[in-house]
């Protein structure tokens, strides 16, 4: 294989490690902008480095749109390399994270500082500045009212128009990544579970497939559409419960107080799927946790059938509103060009005319076998993530409804062998804010020797930032919850 070539895998394939190709700096730095640039997304980039060596191998995924291929690539660095953000802005946030975590320096990085802290680091950074007579900051966060997560968000503005908004994370930081190398082990499920409490299928079903494939194990056709009946009813509830805060942010309240009960009703859906509303302990390596039988799928149907009709008439009715078309229309633009060149995912990408929906373009489980159209919009502003939500949310409720009245024969759960050794396997999802990456390499006895995470919200919140640019600051929460990124997803 030739140097500048990656090595080609598929979704929860595994390959052997050694089967990556290690490049020079110089070669993986091309070829990664190079793809990148025909029309590859970086999936995940990060850094390996081994306690008391100098340097460490630096190790991309590629995911290739049209072809079903993803690519893997890696080079072996001294405690620094050429920054690859200039010629690919995607990998901006990455190379934070590298030099943050790893003390592997990308030399001409732009703005060069962490994207977490920890232990007595918290807090302490340098922003970015203008200067100017009339220029003033507004800082906010990171203890926030209400429930939200904390985060710090400084902002730059002339009068009340932003000109650049800097956000700061990290105080979540849990250490997740690290506490599983050396895994897996009855711990393991119980850090993946809850690495963004929304998202507990879809991080979960990431796990499952990367263990099964390490394992040799093949999950029934019926395990795997309970995990896809799941996967959209997590969908389902957090796009209802996301079109009503933004009802809310506008100030819109029959379709909020309506939408926060509808998200209820459809998480207890998920609670007669499986015993808990957010899904915990359904999805496991192998198959399932909890069937369905007859009766189930019945309640079942009958819950979302008035879930369903209620939807509709609350969330119909904030879009035939035009006091919320005159706040969401044209409100924190996000442009096709920027997406594209910042690597955004799921909703944010899609209302950016971005046709990448991971389910179509690296399908996996029973999303081999039913076709996912592709929910996008043109105008990236906050209407267009606002509609995307419901054509999405639309298009799950038809899906629930017809693979529960058709769900396969089979076993819910199959057994897994031990793990491979010296295998990378990479598992990529849809979950309901965008693409998950999983990337898993084992050691020579079948642990983990490494486990990298990548929470679709850590590709997205750069996308925020700009959205905010020469933005008036009052449309800051309404353009935040179009997002509706992960602050525990991000900081892991």
């Amino acid at each position: 294989m030739s140097a500048e070539h990656p090595a080609i895998i598929r979704n929860a394939q595994v390959a052997d490690l050694e089967a990556c190709p290690c490049m020079s700096a110089g070669d993986f730095r091309q070829t990664l902008c190079a793809r990148v640039s025909a029309g590859a997304r970086l999936s995940a980039l990060f850094a390996r480095r081994k306690a008391g060596e100098s340097g460490g191998r630096l190790y991309a995924v590629l995911a290739m749109p049209g072809s079903n291929n993803l690519g893997l690539l890696c080079c072996d660095v001294g405690d620094s390399y050429p920054s690859i953000t200039g010629d690919c802005p995607a990998a901006h946030w990455f190379e934070r994270e590298i030099a943050e975590r790893a003390g592997i320096r990308p030399e001409g990085h732009p703005w060069l500082k962490p994207v977490r802290f920890a232990g007595k680091d918290v807090g302490l950074t340098d922003f970015y500045r203008m200067d100017g007579n009339e220029v003033h900051e507004v800082a906010v966060g990171p203890v926030h009212a209400g429930v939200i997560e904390p985060g710090h968000f400084r902002f730059q503005c002339h009068g009340e128009t932003v000109h650049h908004l800097e956000i700061s994370l990290g105080y979540q930081h849990r250490g997740i990544e690290d506490a599983l190398i050396g895994g897996p082990d009855a711990r393991t499920i119980h850090y993946i579970e809850p690495l963004a409490g929304d998202t507990t299928i879809g991080h979960a079903t990431a796990y499952a497939m990367a263990i099964e494939a390490l394992g040799g194990s093949r999950p029934s056709a019926r395990a795997h559409a309970i995990r896809a009946i799941a996967a959209e009813l997590e969908r389902l509830a957090n796009h209802i419960g996301d079109l009503g805060a933004l009802a809310g942010d506008v100030g819109f309240l029959p379709t909020m107080s309506y939408c926060g009960r509808i998200r209820g009703d459809v998480l207890n859906c998920t609670g007669v799927l499986c015993g808990n509303r957010f899904g915990r302990r359904l999805v496991v390596p192998g198959g399932i946790m909890h069937d369905l039988d007859e009766r189930l799928c019945k309640d079942l149907l009958d819950r979302l059938e008035s879930i369903e009709r209620d939807a509709t008439d609350a969330i119909e009715l904030m879009f035939n509103a035009p006091s919320v078309l005159a706040r969401f229309e044209g409100a924190g633009t996000v442009s096709h060009e920027l997406a594209n060149q910042l690597g955004l995912v799921g909703v944010a990408a899609r209302a950016s005319d971005i046709e990448y929906d991971v389910r179509r373009e690296f399908p996996y489980g029973i999303y081999q076998f039913t076709q996912m159209p592709i929910c996008t919009w043109s105008t990236g502003d906050c209407f267009a993530r606002a509609y995307v939500r419901w054509l999405e949310a639309k298009q799950s409720f038809a899906f629930v409804r017809e693979h529960l009245r058709s769900l396969p024969a089979g076993a819910t759960r199959q057994g897994v062998g031990e793990l491979a050794a010296g295998k990378i396997v990479v598992a990529l999802v849809e979950g309901w804010r965008g693409e998950i990456c999983h990337v898993v390499g084992t050691d020579q006895s079948g642990r983990f020797a490494f486990y990298k995470i990548v929470d679709p919200s850590f590709h997205n919140w750069f996308g925020l930032a700009m959205a905010l640019r020469e933005q008036q600051i009052s449309d800051f929460p309404l353009c935040n919850k179009s997002f509706n990124l992960s602050y525990c997803g991000h900081d892991l």
